[in-house]
């Protein structure tokens, strides 16, 4: 059903609190548990926790808006199909080329963010996100209403070439491009969509780049399981309310709706975040990162990238977080459209998609953050090692239960795993080991290699995973777990080589 007005009544109209309690009761167990984890003594006030509480919370809320803002693409596409607007190929040129230009977009943020703060980077990239998000939504009911109008063909003539250049580049590597022909929204989204991952490239720098000034890095663990928990209540923002909006109201409103929040919480950032404990009149202090004992002047962006590119660490974390990248995607956004296809969109997995992978990732940021601070003395290595076995063998498996209806669950514990590495690494080891000072360059390379590896898993299951009326059965979709395997086996190898990392501060 679809009706034109924005609803009050949105959550009441679709089954009330029971979809969203879980969470509830799991986000008070979370809570509870921290709260009695023996406190890690630095010498922090409750004032100045109370305020770095106030810090990161909108910093934190806006960046669970970004993914709704990202991932609505994925939560559109089955309405989009089964409109004759976009095919499996289509999806996976759009979100391919949008995740490419995130991955490389860190070239350029990375050493924004350092210079200019994390604050800043939070305000452009949710600014520029609800931008892109409210053309995007225009631009869709443009199309669903009848056929494209003007602002659609604006923006077709301006991405047109930017789209013959990626057509071009099909003859090279033998991608996939999908059909002009049938999707006026191809080359529209093409383009809309990768500056809005652009914009969204800001979200993860930012926030870690804030946070490795007011977090040691004996409690960065806990705040990873907080990463992880952000990510999830993001993840749950797009698939289960993304979903909601989809399934109630005019398909556009999947994009207004992110548009609006994030014009919102880029208010809230301006007015209540601060990059340093120092600017809310609290006492600046050593976080025993890389940058401790540092006290000289920032050095230039090339020099810091080079001194990144050639840090064993950074690079081995880098490639694991390429391979979380790939995992990641692959388990949430192909699900979610295998469950579709093959008839089995309606049980209690799929149905409730959202929920499941938010509580899920919860589980998972805290699992990995509390046994990294508690049981292996804030080292991240270990945490990795752990999760990234689970995933190998829960590849494995899927081979061979493809058609069995314990699948969806064992996508969801898979799901748990790659977050909580997906929160150690990119949340919490990439500014331990950039550095509170090299934060912004240390997690946009990190970042941008996640979004690398979803990027060529986005073509590649774009062009390798079957559609049309051969999608309809399971065993169809071999492919699929396939092309996990040996990727869950080289983020395992590598993760064993972290075993024993943690940073090291500068001599004075």
């Amino acid at each position: 059903m679809h009706v034109s007005g924005w609803p009050v009544p949105l959550l009441a109209a679709q089954g009330g609190l029971t979809t969203y309690l879980p969470i509830l009761i799991l986000l008070a167990v979370v809570v509870a548990v921290i709260a009695r984890l023996p406190r890690i003594e630095l010498g922090h006030s409750d004032a100045y926790r109370r305020r770095r509480l106030m810090n990161w919370l909108p910093l934190g809320l806006t960046y669970a808006f970004l993914y709704m803002g990202r991932y609505n693409l994925t939560v559109s596409k089955n309405e989009f199909a089964d409109l004759g607007l976009m095919t499996n190929a289509d999806f996976g040129v759009i979100f391919g080329i949008g995740t490419v230009v995130y991955g490389l977009s860190f070239l350029l943020n990375g050493p924004l963010t350092d210079r200019y703060g994390g604050k800043r980077a939070i305000v452009v990239g949710s600014a520029g996100a609800a931008m892109m998000n409210l053309v995007m939504a225009l631009v869709t009911a443009e199309v669903v209403a009848g056929g494209p109008g003007p602002l659609t063909d604006t923006v077709t003539a301006i991405s047109q070439p930017f789209f013959n250049l990626f057509r071009g580049l099909r003859g090279v590597f033998g991608l996939p491009v999908g059909d002009t022909e049938a999707s006026v929204l191809l080359p529209a989204l093409s383009l809309l969509y990768a500056v809005n991952m652009y914009f969204q490239s800001f979200g993860a720098v930012a926030i870690v780049k804030v946070n490795s000034s007011w977090f040691h890095v004996r409690e960065r663990g806990v705040f990873g399981a907080i990463f992880g928990t952000l990510i999830s209540l993001g993840i749950f923002l797009a698939y289960d309310v993304g979903g909601l909006i989809v399934r109630t109201f005019d398909t556009h409103y999947v994009f207004m709706a992110p548009a609006i929040l994030l014009a919102i919480f880029c208010v809230l950032c301006i007015t209540m975040v601060r990059d340093t404990p120092g600017e809310t009149g609290h006492r600046d202090f050593d976080t025993g990162d890389a940058s401790s004992g540092d006290e000289g002047p920032p050095m230039g962006a090339i020099k810091v990238f080079g001194m990144m590119l050639r840090n064993p660490v950074i690079m081995t974390i880098a490639v694991i977080e390429f391979c979380s990248g790939f995992l990641r995607q692959a388990i949430m956004q192909w699900y979610k459209i295998f469950s579709k296809q093959v008839g089995i969109a309606g049980d209690f997995v799929p149905s409730n998609w959202g929920m499941l992978l938010c509580c899920a990732g919860i589980l998972g940021g805290m699992f990995a953050g509390v046994i990294s601070d508690r049981v292996f003395q804030s080292r991240r290595g270990p945490v990795v090692v752990v999760l990234y076995a689970a995933m190998l063998l829960g590849s494995i498996a899927m081979l061979f239960m493809l058609s069995s209806p314990l699948l969806g669950w064992l996508v969801v514990v898979l799901s748990l795993c790659v977050i909580g590495v997906h929160g150690m690494l990119s949340g919490t080891a990439s500014m331990d080991f950039g550095g509170r000072k090299n934060a912004g360059i240390a997690v946009g390379i990190i970042d941008g290699f996640v979004y690398l590896g979803t990027g060529v898993m986005a073509f590649l299951y774009g062009w390798r995973l079957p559609d049309g009326a051969e999608a309809a059965d399971p065993e169809a979709w071999i492919e699929w777990p396939i092309w996990m395997i040996p990727i869950a086996l080289l983020g395992l190898v590598l993760g064993s080589r972290l075993w024993h990392a943690k940073p090291q501060p500068r001599k004075h």
